[in-house]
């Protein structure tokens, strides 16, 4: 069986912005135009941009400038977060970009003083599953709007650091 090469790796900066900028609004866009292509009709609830982002970050190729990817968090409570709007274009995936921007995620809600990190994703995307599996997450049951979707699966983990010795 033959496997497709992986692309070659870029460097990437990543950096809080505005959601509401014209490149937060075209990864926006492209991911929802994906998922429904993938989904067919998505509820506006779950294409809806969320005014109560704690934090929006995109990735940028460092040699071009142009935005890659995004991902976002949202509080639930003072001790919990959850990851919204994580995405990489097509042709910027397979270079472990994605786990770039969980991890910066990650660190700016340890940041923030967060102790659970939370997400939701579909069932049907694999990728992702794998990714959020990988690093840690672990699956729990779903939550609000989530729980009544049968393709909804939701993670979580701690991120609080472990006690010196």
């Amino acid at each position: 069986m033959a496997t497709t090469p992986r692309p070659a790796q870029i460097e990437i900066r990543i950096s809080e912005e505005p959601a509401d900028s014209p490149d937060g609004h075209a990864l926006l866009d492209a991911q929802e135009a994906e998922l429904t292509e993938r989904y067919g009709e998505l509820s506006g609830a779950a294409l809806r941009l969320d005014r109560d982002l704690t934090v929006f970050l995109v990735a940028r190729d460092a040699a071009t400038g142009q935005a890659v990817g995004c991902g976002a968090l949202r509080e639930h409570t003072p001790e919990i977060v959850e990851i919204k709007r994580m995405y990489v274009t097509p042709e910027a995936r397979r270079r472990s970009l994605g786990r770039e921007i969980l991890r910066a995620l990650e660190r700016e809600a340890a940041l923030r003083h967060y102790v659970t990190v939370r997400l939701h994703t579909a069932s049907g995307q694999h990728e992702s599953i794998g990714l959020y599996e990988s690093a840690g997450y672990r699956s729990v049951p779903c939550w609000g709007d989530y729980a009544e979707d049968e393709r909804s699966c939701c993670y979580e983990r701690d991120i609080t650091p472990a006690p010196a010795d």
